[in-house]
């Protein structure tokens, strides 16, 4: 399929022909994965909760001796002493789930189901997602107040690089011209909740606003516009709840067209990042070498 390509003021400025939104949308797929990638919150009680204690070898289990609950009539459970004078004592159960202060019976273990996606349908999921974006009907579904509206731009919407370094007041007015009318839904918007909502931790929501997709070695920040990066970018980020409003930068396009051939998406950084490290670690080996022989200069010298 031909994209254009749009400068600042939203103008075309060349045509490519790209294969990433050509993928069949596959609604079931997409649905699974995004499911998948919910991060579900860890339940359960502190590790060894209620087990804090020198109770379990305390007891002896012979009859007629100090310090066994054997032929006394005591329950024969763990035990920690509470006082002691001399051979006298007191003495109450703990550690089991019956007993004041011990561990649960069967509590939960803190682990989420996690559900297993194969590859190869993650990587259908993600450029089926990005075929979702790119459909005008599901944006309608997706976002009310454009149901009535015409949707005038050309989907997908791919930005030249040199929107990334305008300035923030100069980015969100060149974002105004290339979006149109879809520019009321584009900014983020905090307001605060009805009801009682407020007093339970969610005073506030926002809209989701656009997702801007930059490549692996690019940089942006503004405030009230999700920026992710390609190589960070998921299924759900893309479509859940239906298609979100999504540009692309050029170079964006360029990083995952290599991931659909199946090719690595170069990484310079790293490679820099690697080299100052083995720096550092080699400076480091010359200080201790250096250290080393001024003390046996030291001792050789007395």
């Amino acid at each position: 399929m031909k994209a254009q390509i749009l400068d600042t003021n939203g103008k075309k400025i060349k045509e490519i022909t790209i294969n990433l939104f050509e993928e069949p949308i596959r609604e079931d797929i997409i649905y699974k994965v995004v499911e998948a990638e919910k991060i579900k919150h860890p339940y359960s009680p502190k590790y060894e909760a209620g087990m804090a204690r020198s109770a379990s070898g305390i007891l002896t289990k012979r009859r007629h001796v100090w310090k066994s609950d054997r032929g006394r009539g005591l329950s024969r459970i763990p035990r920690k002493i509470m006082w002691r004078r001399g051979t006298q004592f007191s003495w109450v159960g703990a550690i089991i789930p019956s007993t004041k202060g011990g561990r649960r019976a069967h509590p939960p273990k803190g682990l989420g189901k996690l559900k297993k996606i194969n590859k190869k349908e993650l990587k259908k999921a993600l450029f089926s997602a990005l075929t979702y974006t790119s459909s005008i009907k599901e944006l309608q579904k997706k976002y009310s107040s454009l149901s009535d509206s015409k949707i005038e731009i050309n989907l997908p919407i791919i930005v030249e690089d040199k929107i990334l370094k305008l300035k923030t007041k100069d980015l969100l007015a060149s974002l105004k011209k290339i979006l149109g009318n879809l520019y009321t839904i584009a900014v983020q918007k905090k307001s605060k909740r009805a009801g009682i909502g407020k007093m339970r931790g969610r005073k506030y929501k926002k809209n989701a606003g656009v997702l801007f997709v930059i490549s692996k070695d690019e940089n942006l920040k503004i405030k009230g516009i999700e920026i992710v990066k390609t190589n960070e970018l998921l299924v759900s980020d893309l479509a859940n709840n239906g298609a979100r409003l999504t540009i692309f930068s050029e170079n964006a396009i360029k990083d995952l067209e290599s991931i659909k051939q199946g090719k690595p998406i170069s990484n310079k950084k790293s490679g820099s990042e690697e080299q100052k490290k083995s720096k550092k670690e080699d400076i480091k080996k010359l200080n201790k070498n250096n250290e080393e022989k001024q003390w046996k200069l030291k001792f050789s010298s007395i």
